[in-house]
């Protein structure tokens, strides 16, 4: 039954392996084509482009601030060597460094340039002029982002980390649904292993054989259904199995029966009609003793006939003429034939609503419950109860009868529906045996069942109308 699982994996695999290999040569490509689409070589270029303009422009400002202090048409102003404290920090640092002329980029946003002029008597000039709006300072700023940005770009390799990272997951997310399905493989696999299993054992005539139904997926699912059907299917097969096996014997028993009563009635009958005669002759004649024994084999002999006639009902097959019988009347009318006869036994009933209705023999029904309830008054004392009931379920119908008797001994359980073996003083062994034969023509059984008042219970089952 692994070949089952092994195909399902196979099948997961063959359904599931080409179809991601193509969306992930797919997505793969979209992911390339995606980052080919990124921004950063144009970012290189502007910001290349960029610190070009800046420092062009900065170098033409400061040619033209020169050209204005050189001819004279901006004033600058002057620091003095006398007075240092006040002088600014960037006119003391170029005092310091002892430069003849120097550009700095001042302002909040570096949006003024200043050009300082050493002098012959100590003092430093500064000519300032304007950019018109332009920050300097911002431009440096924004410049040194996207010069981090580009170089961040060029260290990362996006493209390789987002296609290893995306098929590392797409293949994790495959790996955990295979292992989903070896376990959800094995569930299905494994009742179905069980069922196989079972068809074996009641094949080679284990009837006895059931598979286990545990599990909560087996409670609604189909696989579920075809155990209980198996098991129900053993069951039936089994009781089908008894049945002919019983009923095998039984027609043994009946073929020896008919023979032994036919050979046994044909010695009867010559004796009885002997020992009558003799009985006649030697009435009136002084004889009383010869006349006693005679009588005495008389009754012998009518008694083994009577044997013989049951033997021989034993062996008869009667004919079946099954139709539509109430049986919770059949049922009241038995009992209350037998009351008159027992009237130290109490009968009691326990009838199934909307009185109920069987396809049956009427004879064959009469014969099994006037038998049943003769056995179970028979094994009570005086004041015991016997108790009928009768119950519907599924496509049978249920009659059972109860007795506080002291109840069957297993010796009596083992051999308790075959002829010729009774446990009761006077019983000839053969009521049980008939009564169950005539259950069977008539389409159903007798069970044995426990016992509501302590003693022996008899099921019949029937089939519904």
């Amino acid at each position: 039954m692994n070949r089952l699982r092994n195909r399902l994996i196979l099948v997961f695999v063959v359904a599931t392996l080409a179809p991601l290999c193509v969306m992930g040569w797919i997505s793969v490509r979209l992911l390339h084509y995606s980052l080919s689409l990124s921004s950063t070589p144009e970012l290189d270029q502007v910001s290349q482009s960029l610190k070009r303009t800046g420092h062009e422009l900065f170098r033409r400002t400061c040619e033209a601030l020169k050209q204005d202090a050189s001819s004279g048409r901006i004033h600058p102003t002057q620091y003095m060597a006398g007075q240092k404290l006040p002088w600014p920090a960037a006119v003391q640092e170029f005092f310091a460094s002892g430069d003849a002329e120097s550009f700095h980029l001042e302002g909040n946003q570096g949006d003024r340039v200043d050009y300082l002029v050493r002098r012959a008597d100590g003092s430093v000039a500064v000519y300032s002029t304007s950019l018109n709006g332009i920050a300097m300072q911002q431009l440096s700023d924004e410049y040194t982002s996207a010069r981090a940005t580009v170089a961040a770009a060029g260290t990362h390799d996006w493209r390789r980390g987002f296609t290893y990272t995306y098929l590392l997951l797409a293949a994790a997310i495959w790996l955990l649904t295979l292992l989903a399905l070896l376990y959800f493989a094995k569930r299905i696999s494994q009742p179905i292993q069980e069922l196989t299993k079972g068809l074996s054992e009641v094949a080679a005539g284990h009837m006895d054989y059931r598979v286990p139904e545990a599990g909560p997926s087996l409670d609604t699912d189909e696989i579920g259904s075809a155990v209980r059907a198996f098991n129900g299917m053993a069951e039936q097969l089994k009781q089908s199995q008894e049945r002919l096996v019983y009923v095998t014997r039984l027609e043994s028993w009946q073929a020896l029966a008919k023979k032994m009563a036919h050979e046994v009635k044909n010695s009867l009958t010559p004796i009885r009609l002997t020992m009558e005669e003799i009985a006649v002759r030697q009435s009136g004649s002084g004889g009383e003793f010869y006349e006693q024994a005679a009588q005495i084999v008389v009754d012998e002999v009518q008694s083994l006939e009577r044997r013989v006639r049951a033997f021989s009902e034993f062996s008869a097959e009667p004919p079946v003429s099954p139709k539509t019988i109430d049986i919770n009347s059949l049922l009241e009318e038995r009992i209350a034939f037998l009351r008159t006869a027992h009237p130290d036994i109490v009968y009691s009933t326990r009838l199934a609503p909307d009185h109920p209705h069987v396809y049956a023999d009427e004879d064959l029904v009469k014969g099994v419950l006037t038998n049943l309830l003769e056995n179970a008054a028979q094994a009570v004392t005086p004041g015991g109860v016997v108790l009928g009931v009768t119950a519907a379920g599924g496509d049978k119908i249920t009659i059972e009868v109860h007795d506080s008797g002291p109840g069957l001994s297993p010796q009596a359980r083992n051999a308790l529906f075959q002829p010729a073996i009774s446990f009761k003083r006077g019983g000839m062994g053969l009521g049980l045996s008939i009564a169950r034969k005539s259950a069977l023509l008539a389409g159903g059984d007798i069970l044995l069942v426990p016992g509501e008042l302590g003693g022996a219970a008899f099921r019949v089952l029937l089939p519904l109308a």
